[in-house]
């Protein structure tokens, strides 16, 4: 009976890896597919607007900047898709990570790409873990990348990065002073292309937290978060049985 059972698990097992693989060549292959259409798209009214910018009425200018914006946002959910199925691919290298410093050169990179906004940024020192630098990489890129975007209205900014002390462990968090959401449609957060605010203001695919929540799944970890709508957000997540304090 067990040699039986062993040998089901592993007939299950392979048959579960060979889909896993087959589906991400389907989701490259699809992506690659896409782009080079939607580039196209893109490119030739860009070129429309270029050289027919005396002939063009203003509704047609405005016509053809709709059509690069529904191409470029297509472009993004392309990029989303390929993002989330990237996650979780390989193995867990596990080795010291400073959050602290990952988080700083994050925000370095966040200020070099929009050095005109005014942003006071406060990161705890010392939050060193045992985990994937990789994977924790990706998770905070995500959550500091979202608390940018979403304080861009203020002229001053705040944003913290820090741990608090949950169930004897380190709830690590991002928290921002933006425009928050309503707590009610907080279960939509992690949900793929699933967005709470108009796109128009805040541009994005809607992928970034939904790739936070799976990085974290492959870590054995898991994320929440508190806001009210005007009064910013804080994103907490735990990082898992995979990541040891210290």
């Amino acid at each position: 009976m067990n040699a039986e059972l062993e040998r089901r698990v592993a007939e299950r097992t392979s048959e579960l890896s060979t889909a896993n693989r087959r589906l991400q060549e389907f989701v490259y292959a699809v992506s690659h597919d896409l782009r080079t259409p939607l580039r196209a798209i893109d490119g030739f009214s860009l070129t429309v607007l270029e050289s027919e910018a005396e002939v063009l009425s203003e509704a047609g200018k405005d016509d053809l900047h709709r059509v690069r914006a529904a191409a470029q946002r297509l472009g993004r959910v392309i990029d989303g898709v390929v993002s989330l199925a990237s996650v979780g691919r390989g193995q867990l290298v596990l080795e010291r990570v400073d959050l602290s410093r990952m988080a700083a050169q994050i925000v370095a990179e966040l200020r070099a790409a929009q050095p005109e906004r005014t942003v006071e940024v406060a990161i705890a020192q010392g939050l060193v873990v045992t985990t994937d630098a990789l994977l924790a990489e990706v998770v905070l890129a995500n959550l500091l990348g979202n608390a940018w975007k979403f304080t861009s209205l203020r002229p001053d900014a705040h944003i913290a990065v820090g741990a608090v002390e949950r169930d004897e462990r380190q709830a690590f968090y991002v928290r921002d002073d933006g425009v928050g959401f309503d707590p009610a449609y907080a279960h939509k957060l992690f949900v793929p292309f699933e967005t709470l605010h108009g796109t128009g203001e805040f541009p994005g695919a809607g992928v970034g937290l939904a790739t936070v929540a799976r990085t974290l799944e492959r870590l054995g970890g898991t994320c929440w978060a508190e806001s009210s709508p005007g009064e910013g957000a804080a994103f907490h997540f735990l990082l898992g049985d995979a990541a040891e304090a210290g």
